[in-house]
């Protein structure tokens, strides 16, 4: 789809909270991309922004080879806003004095103002301090000629925390604004947007999906769509707004892998081919894909199996019930395009192998369609209800591409996978009667591979134990780990022994990412 006319550019120089930048200014209404931040002159010009921010980063500015802000960023004239490392970079770059600080910030701090400036007036609100996020490990002596310092560090000798030279709409913050930690962090960002680039702020899900469907005809015309349904958030919303667009010349393709949750296959059928009336082919393959991964125990030995046998499941049955097609549709949303642009660049680190659907168009001889690849998580739910999907599909909790099996530390059976599965069902039931459903960003259950001794009855037991995982957090870069009433875990735990054959042992997960992640593998 083409992006509005009015939008804000992000020059991403390597941080963990850069899709923060574009997440918070897309809440506000405000349409935004990321892009690497040694972005082309020609790129800057097709995209034609009325802002641009630069994140931060793990670089030091002092570094003789580090990231620079392009010159022809700042010749073209638009508002800029530096935010940590891009901050630091303006300053190096345009006569300002830098150092490695002798108390380096990171976490949380507080600044207080040193001049006036609309910028921080909302978030300041009248205080003397602002609670901020910081995140460095130099800092900034001297501010390049022109500019003024409008905040700083919290203290006697405290660095400047934020500057602007107002004349020529450059301005820059030590700290970050886009994290939940930053008070009134999204009031900074408004007056930017608004006040500083002149923006509208009309970016909204209606707007999005009226000019989506229209660009999905315009593109595809009376050709057919191919659509590989997994019953996610991502796939669901694809092919409900491309329902909406094409109607039924769209085909979707559902692969029961036999890795799915409880009732999934069933509640995709209802929803897509009996509430909508959509063409709905399943290919019923678990056996197909139990057999690739018996015997398998390593994590992403079984993320490539599963992959390979997905692909290859998919397109036997695309070649039968999407006879005809021209286009292959993917759920494909905007954390995946940034994430692919960094590994493709060689500057991310290796992510983990994903179960998709990767390669099939070059294999089936079809165009790629990504109707939501402008589109944030939340903005896909927001735009699934607006379209009429039921709040059960577009509300649950995330679950990987490979299914179950990242839930199955070592082999994975259908025994195995059934317990997993049952148990899942039994702690999402519970979390969802005791109203904890919503209070979590993320809960399932884990088959841990050991076996333990217990007594049940008069007898003496020997048999699986699960894991119990419940996560909070706001962007899934860090979580903690949920506080859930005992009486909740207790329920579950003992509604798992007793309901679920092979199980005499619950744990709960209390390890917080990092030091480790969301899923078990």
């Amino acid at each position: 789809m083409r992006p509005p006319d009015e939008k804000i550019l992000v020059l991403d120089y390597g941080s963990q909270y850069t899709q923060l930048i574009a997440r918070a200014m897309r809440e506000l209404g405000a349409y935004c991309e990321i892009h690497p931040h040694d972005i082309s002159p020609q790129a800057l010009d097709r995209f034609a922004p009325r802002g641009v921010i630069l994140s931060g980063g793990p670089e030091s500015a002092l570094e003789e080879n580090a990231p620079r802000v392009a010159d022809f960023v700042l010749a073209r004239g638009v508002p800029v806003l530096g935010v940590c490392y891009g901050m630091q970079a303006l300053a190096a770059q345009l006569g300002g004095e830098l150092r490695r600080s002798p108390r380096r910030e990171y976490g949380p701090a507080a600044i207080v103002r040193r001049a006036d400036s609309a910028l921080l007036d909302a978030a300041f609100a009248g205080e003397r301090a602002l609670p901020v996020w910081m995140s460095h490990g130099d800092e900034i002596v001297r501010v390049p000629p022109g500019f003024s310092v409008l905040a700083q560090s919290d203290g006697a000798a405290g660095a400047p925390a934020a500057m602007a030279d107002a004349g020529r709409k450059l301005f820059g913050l030590q700290f970050h604004p886009e994290v939940s930690h930053t008070r009134n962090g999204r009031e900074i960002l408004s007056h930017f947007a608004r006040e500083i680039c002149g923006m509208r702020c009309e970016w909204t899900a209606p707007n999005f999906a009226e000019a989506a469907a229209e660009d999905i005809r315009r593109r595809v015309g009376d050709e057919k769509v191919l659509l590989a349904l997994s019953g996610g958030v991502d796939s669901a919303v694809a092919a409900a707004l491309l329902h909406r667009a094409i109607g039924e010349n769209l085909v979707c393709v559902l692969v029961d892998t036999g890795l799915m949750r409880l009732g999934e296959v069933r509640e995709v059928r209802e929803v897509f081919a009996e509430r909508f009336g959509m063409e709905l082919t399943v290919a019923e393959a678990a056996e197909r894909f139990f057999a690739a991964l018996r015997g398998v125990e390593d994590p992403e030995e079984k993320r490539r199996r599963i992959g390979r046998a997905f692909i290859e499941v998919f397109e036997e049955r695309a070649r039968t019930a999407g006879a005809g097609a021209s286009w292959l549709a993917q759920g494909t949303i905007y954390p995946d395009v940034v994430e692919s642009a960094k590994a493709a660049s060689g500057k991310a680190a290796a992510i983990k192998t994903h179960h998709n659907v990767g390669g099939l168009p070059e294999r089936l001889n079809l165009k790629l369609l990504e109707p939501l690849r402008e589109l944030f998580k939340d903005e896909v739910r927001r735009l699934g209800t607006l379209l009429g999907l039921p709040d059960s599909l577009l509300h649950r909790h995330p679950f990987p591409g490979p299914g179950l099996a990242v839930r199955i530390p070592g082999e994975v059976t259908p025994e195995r996978a059934e317990i997993a599965r049952r148990a899942d069902a039994i702690f999402m039931e519970e979390l969802r009667m005791s109203g904890n459903d919503s209070a979590v960003a993320q809960a399932f259950a884990v088959l841990l591979p050991v076996r333990s001794v217990g007594v049940m009855g008069d007898f003496r037991t020997y048999e699986n134990a699960v894991c119990l995982r419940a996560v909070t957090t706001t962007d899934f870069m860090t979580a903690d780990w949920a506080r859930l009433p005992d009486d909740v875990l207790a329920r579950a735990s003992s509604r798992i022994v007793n309901e679920v054959a092979g199980v005499n042992r619950v744990v709960y997960d209390i390890t917080s990412k990092p030091p480790a992640t969301v899923e078990w593998e």
